[in-house]
């Protein structure tokens, strides 16, 4: 007999959390693959625009130049018990123009009917098939980069060179649990110690980065990879979000030279900071997370820098998004820092 969905399956960090206090992400469920030359118009990307993993899927879209190849819709920015909603309540939302829907889990459930488990976003949909192709961001950002090239304005942009590959997978797998996810683990914290283990983890991430981009104008070398885009979703977010919010405040990513410098670096690269909605960011996690905000009041700030004032980052690299994928690159990366003893397993990227 199948299970019936339960009727809350949108904000369920809370059941995500084991008996230490810890927040344990539950795995991404759909991880479907596509054709090596998938057809343009035939996919759809169900998007947060609060939300630092969508965020991955839509920088990636944009930098490729897939607008025309991939359509999107963009949930509503309060996620309530049973996921997002797709009814056009907020500015830059939309509603559901391919099924009509008014709930993305209504687009799960036409998947598999069944479905149980977390609403989350980014949805990679088959409009052809009507059914879910993938939902971890971290494997969406490689499908629209190697997947639709007969379709992308800039097709030689390589967002994962081969020759770069080792040195990519490296930065990720401390990234993921020290900054992207350690947020979420000192935010969701449900004791002081899993708290601070995970707040002193962010900033240990975070220092190391630092380091790294002193001699380095992007965190795997002088041009932009897919280690860029899953790094600065979360840096967007940090000082609005994150350090307040998640409790994450010993320092601000603006207390950083390097570290902000690059952020503003890469809001300026087209397709990047275009992409990114602050309102959408504050309204969601201030107004969605009863448990950390129980009067659900967004602050007013913090007035931060802008981030359109110059980086000076030129003379690190020249950043430029058409590189040959030539081995030669490889001599002129930056040394590696040793990781630290306890940057843990990548659970979901």
């Amino acid at each position: 007999m199948k299970s019936q969905a339960p009727q809350r399956t949108g904000n369920t960090w809370d059941v995500e959390v084991d008996t230490a206090g810890c927040f344990q992400r539950s795995a991404s469920v759909f991880r479907g693959a596509l054709p090596n030359q998938a057809e343009a118009g035939r996919y759809h990307l169900y998007v947060s625009l609060a939300c630092p993993w969508a965020h991955r899927t839509l920088i990636a879209r944009a930098l490729k130049g897939l607008e025309a190849a991939i359509t999107v819709d963009v949930v509503d920015h309060f996620l309530d018990d049973r996921g997002w909603t797709l009814q056009a309540q907020t500015p830059g939302a939309t509603r559901d123009t391919v099924f009509g829907h008014e709930r993305l889990r209504d687009i799960y459930r036409l998947t598999d009917p069944s479905y149980a488990g977390r609403i989350t976003v980014p949805v990679l949909l088959d409009k052809q098939t009507g059914r879910i192709v993938n939902n971890e961001s971290s494997e969406i950002i490689r499908l629209l980069n190697t997947r639709f090239q007969a379709h992308a304005l800039r097709p030689s942009l390589d967002l994962y060179p081969e020759h770069l590959r080792q040195r990519i997978d490296a930065i990720n797998d401390w990234v993921y649990p020290l900054i992207n996810n350690g947020v979420y683990k000192a935010g969701f914290a449900k004791s002081q110690a899993a708290y601070d283990q995970a707040a002193r983890g962010v900033f240990v991430g975070l220092d190391r980065a630092e380091a790294l981009l002193a001699t380095s104008r992007f965190i795997a070398g002088p041009r932009i990879t897919e280690a860029d885009i899953r790094l600065v979703t979360t840096l967007f977010r940090f000082d609005v979000v994150y350090h307040t919010h998640f409790k994450c405040n010993l320092r601000r990513v603006i207390d950083y030279p390097n570290l902000w410098a690059y952020t503003r670096d890469l809001y300026q690269t087209p397709g990047i900071g275009d992409s990114l909605d602050l309102e959408h960011v504050k309204q969601h996690y201030f107004a969605s997370h009863e448990a950390l905000n129980p009067c659900r009041i967004v602050p007013l700030g913090p007035e931060t820098p802008s981030f359109d004032a110059p980086h000076d980052r030129a003379a690190l690299g020249d950043g430029h998004l058409f590189w040959s994928t030539s081995s030669s690159e490889t001599t002129r990366r930056p040394p590696e820092a040793a990781p630290p003893s306890h940057a843990g397993t990548v659970q979901r990227s």
